[in-house]
């Protein structure tokens, strides 16, 4: 879906629309996994929210001129839920038969999990759908900037426990990023950020976005953590 870019989004954010893509990446193995699958039904759609606030004005001294008070818009799911309790995750969810498309998908799900005002937030670019196996999703990534911040907060605590603006300073420092490895031989980027534990499809998003825009400073790559013991160092469990 093309989505028309408008000439006032924040320079340090618009290579955001075109995410690294490698053969080791994380997006990339979600798309060749979706091609790879024989399903026996049509994935259910879903849209996610990729929300960054921050000044309108690089850093020039930063990597990528990332100002030193960029954010993303993150929720943490209940522990309660049937799946991917209590991970990390961008606002979003299942598309509804009244919704337009994926940006509508995306902001009414960011509205209904963390009382956002759609009025402040600037949706620029809608990435290729990406498979979810663990729910059968193909799920529509929609990046946008936060041009007036609101408040945010849980709207339904049995289906979130946490939202955060998370600097991504913080997110991005070296010694918040590693790999995780699950029981099953997957791979993903990892943060460890907040007392939360950011992996899987959010984490693969995040790192493809921090290296397209150039936001990326020098990380251990050789540092591969069992994701059961790296979600247990933060209270968090599989």
């Amino acid at each position: 879906m093309t989505v028309e870019i408008p000439q006032d989004i924040p320079k340090w954010l618009l290579r955001s629309a075109e995410p690294a893509d490698d053969s080791a990446d994380t997006l990339t193995k979600a798309r060749a996994l979706r091609r790879a699958l024989t399903l026996t039904s049509t994935p259910r759609q879903a849209a996610v929210l990729m929300l960054f606030g921050g000044s309108p004005e690089a850093d020039p001294e930063a990597p990528g001129g990332l100002p030193a008070d960029a954010n993303v818009l993150l929720t943490q799911r209940a522990s309660t839920m049937r799946q991917h309790r209590g991970q990390v995750a961008f606002p979003g969810g299942a598309v509804d038969p009244g919704d337009a498309g994926p940006i509508d998908t995306a902001l009414r799900e960011a509205c209904e999990e963390t009382g956002l005002d759609r009025s402040g937030v600037e949706p620029f670019a809608v990435l290729p759908k990406l498979f979810v196996p663990p729910s059968r999703f193909d799920v529509t990534p929609v990046i946008a900037y936060w041009r007036t911040p609101g408040e945010v907060r849980v709207v339904s605590e049995s289906e979130t426990e946490r939202v955060v603006r998370v600097p991504l300073v913080q997110l991005l420092d070296p010694a918040n990023r590693f790999l995780v490895r699950s029981p099953l031989g997957y791979q993903s980027p990892a943060f460890q950020v907040d007392g939360m534990l950011v992996w899987g499809l959010t984490g693969g998003l995040l790192a493809g976005i921090s290296k397209a825009c150039g936001w990326d400073r020098e990380w251990d790559h050789e540092d591969v953590r069992d994701l059961e013991t790296a979600l247990a160092a933060v209270g968090m469990t599989l």
